[in-house]
């Protein structure tokens, strides 16, 4: 099993880490299914103590049942559900409040997420305060995906001033230190809206390589013209906050729990 030591005290104690997996899904029925099980099993392997937050965001085909089953089957699965859709970040965020474990992680209904491939990373977490995936086999989506995102990334590492390889995983977060932020971005910039600020505070951070799968059925929904809408205004709010409303983002202090603010002494 994994822990941490809590360098708080005079004397060093330790405890177990326990992981919330934030699952969203908007009509995955064919997909989520296999991604509860996967994640269970891999929990299983790596031995982590874990919850599954399952949100069935508003869907109207069969996905709210079938993660409604699994939760009724398995006990490690909460089972949430919005009556109309309300982004993949709204439901991030609802999740983190009502997690109860040290580390967070978002995984998308659709098992395009490897869960071995995140999770073996886990005990990183000793060490760092967010483990950021990058994906290694980007030939398994489209060309035009690819590109976009390369477009994405260097928009984003120039305006911010970062290197990163990827932003939109199913990063590892302390769930302390994000619980800080003042602003939560609902669409689908939270997972970049989410790092920038934490990078731009001083938390440290570990990239890893990942391997992403191939989606049994269905298309994602990550590129359309509602999501680019979506993208475009939480990329302007975060350039508003950090470069021209001179945010008091980096003279906040590191939260107690975080690692870094221990490395960093």
């Amino acid at each position: 099993k994994f822990f941490f030591y809590d360098l708080s005290f005079k004397s060093i104690t330790k405890r177990f880490m326990k992981l919330s997996i934030i699952l969203t899904a908007l009509n995955e029925e064919g997909n989520v299914r296999q991604a509860l099980e996967d994640l269970l099993q891999a929990l299983d392997d790596f031995k982590i103590q874990g919850e599954i937050l399952a949100f069935d965001d508003g869907s109207n085909d069969a996905t709210g049942t079938i993660i409604d089953g699994m939760g009724k089957k398995h006990p490690r699965i909460s089972f949430l559900q919005h009556k109309i859709p309300q982004g993949i970040g709204a439901s991030f965020w609802e999740g983190v409040d009502f997690a109860e474990g040290d580390i967070v992680c978002w995984f998308p209904g659709d098992n395009e997420t490897n869960a071995w491939e995140v999770l073996r990373y886990y005990p990183l977490l000793k060490d760092v305060d967010m483990v950021i995936p990058f994906i290694f086999n980007s030939h398994e989506r489209p060309l035009i995906r690819n590109i976009l995102s390369s477009i994405y990334r260097t928009i984003v590492n120039t305006s911010f001033g970062t290197n990163l390889n990827y932003t939109n995983g199913s990063i590892l977060y302390r769930i302390s230190t994000i619980k800080q932020l003042n602003y939560r971005s609902s669409g689908f910039f939270f997972q970049t809206d989410i790092l920038i600020r934490q990078i731009n505070k001083g938390y440290l951070f570990a990239e890893v390589p990942f391997k992403l799968s191939s989606r049994n059925s269905g298309t994602s929904k990550a590129v359309n013209f509602p999501s680019f809408l979506n993208v475009v205004k939480g990329y302007c709010k975060l350039l508003q906050d950090l470069h021209f409303y001179n945010s008091n983002n980096k003279t906040q202090p590191l939260a107690q729990s975080s690692v870094s603010i221990v490395r960093r002494k």
